[in-house]
């Protein structure tokens, strides 16, 4: 398993290169963009992003401090405004609560006791918790999505119905855990997903990886 999953990543990264993922200014941009990322697709999220920025809201202490109206109205092009306006004021609550709002202390937390205190919060799941943990933070941490398993799947790497954990622990028991590996890695697979494993209509013949498992389904 782990020589597969070694040739799909050398297979991917030669044939689409380094992804620069995640695009963000600083630490704390990404964290704002995971939760905003829920649910929508990336350009939303810059619009959003970008709104916040160009009246120079994006920091912890002013996000804090913006009234959570306020907020939605700056995030409307993410969708789902109001929730992941709640969304990002109760993550906001937690970073201050146990970080005084400080990403540099938050990283100096282990992964395993950031993970469960990001799970704690209200509409941060897996993913997010560990898109946090990996693209903010430096954590080398897996982090699993719709694209992800699609492709997992496909290549008979994981069986229908699994969650979460198992598709996570298909890299992480296989894989030397490396911060940049594991980034670039999951780019890749989100940028085969995007451009050849489709959800409904996969182009397996100019598929990168169609000679990697000659059991890959085609549906």
């Amino acid at each position: 398993m782990t020589n597969q999953l070694n040739l799909i990543y050398q297979k991917l990264y030669t044939f689409f290169g380094p992804q620069y993922w995640w695009p963000a200014d600083s630490a704390f941009e990404v964290i704002i963009g995971a939760v905003l990322t829920q649910n929508t697709n990336w350009s939303n999220v810059e619009k959003a992003v970008n709104n916040l920025k160009k009246d120079k809201l994006l920091e912890p202490v002013k996000l804090y401090k913006l009234s959570q109206k306020r907020l939605a109205a700056y995030i409307k092009p993410s969708g789902y405004y109001n929730i992941k306006a709640k969304r990002l004021k109760d993550f906001l609550d937690f970073f201050f609560k146990f970080y005084q709002g400080n990403v540099r202390k938050m990283a100096a937390s282990g992964k395993n006791i950031l993970r469960q205190r990001l799970l704690s919060v209200k509409g941060i799941g897996p993913e997010t918790a560990d898109s946090i943990l990996l693209y903010a933070l430096g954590k080398p941490i897996f982090v699993i999505d719709t694209y992800t398993k699609r492709i997992l799947l496909r290549h008979r790497l994981i069986l229908e119905g699994s969650n979460y954990e198992e598709a996570q622990n298909l890299f992480m028991r296989n894989l030397r855990p490396s911060v940049r590996v594991f980034n670039e890695y999951h780019a890749l697979l989100v940028r085969l997903a995007k451009e050849f494993c489709l959800k409904n209509k996969p182009d397996c013949q100019q598929c990168p990886l169609r000679t990697t498992n000659k059991r890959m389904a085609h549906a």
